[in-house]
């Protein structure tokens, strides 16, 4: 078994609903994603011990927290890439912008047709993340952190981990 980008999608968008009730359907619908690849990421979530089956599916936040702080950078390496509209990600979007507003530099954004920013492609976790993102400001939050880890200098990878141990811990 091994993890899939989308996995670690589903898992956010289940941090982000904490223990409001859901279905995969629905998660679906809102990822962008069918129902039986929701499915698919539930089971291998739980294989990877990140979720636990408890009256439904719950995130094992310390477990989460550890892969993102010390495993996705080196598992799901983003590429970047030639300048593209898209969404903004990492230190260039909420909530990190505000301490990394660059205005020299091109920011990092996701390649996205209905994105209004010019920038550099950086590769989301899964081709469906500027869909969920749109649609949910907390989960884009969460997503930009991640990339922030996942692809930006040692400066915003500190504080995107500072936030991330900060969101999961409350969660």
């Amino acid at each position: 078994m091994r993890l899939k980008e989308e996995d670690i999608y589903v898992g956010l968008k289940l941090v982000v609903l904490r223990n409001e009730p859901w279905s995969m359907q629905r998660i679906g619908e809102s990822l962008g994603l069918s129902a039986s690849r929701v499915h698919g990421a539930i089971h291998r979530l739980l294989k990877a011990n990140l979720i636990r089956k408890d009256k439904g599916y719950k995130v094992i936040s310390a477990n989460l927290k550890e892969f993102l702080v010390h495993g996705i950078r080196f598992v799901f390496v983003p590429d970047i890439g030639e300048p593209c509209r898209g969404m903004p990600t990492a230190s260039y979007a909420a909530p990190l912008n505000i301490d990394f507003f660059e205005t020299n530099h091109l920011p990092h954004v996701w390649p996205d047709a209905e994105g209004e920013v010019r920038g550099i492609s950086f590769s989301p976790l899964c081709k469906h993340v500027p869909k969920g993102a749109r649609s949910d400001a907390e989960l884009y939050a969460l997503l930009a952190l991640v990339d922030a880890i996942r692809g930006g200098r040692a400066r915003e990878r500190n504080m995107a981990i500072e936030q991330i141990k900060q969101k999961l811990s409350t969660k």
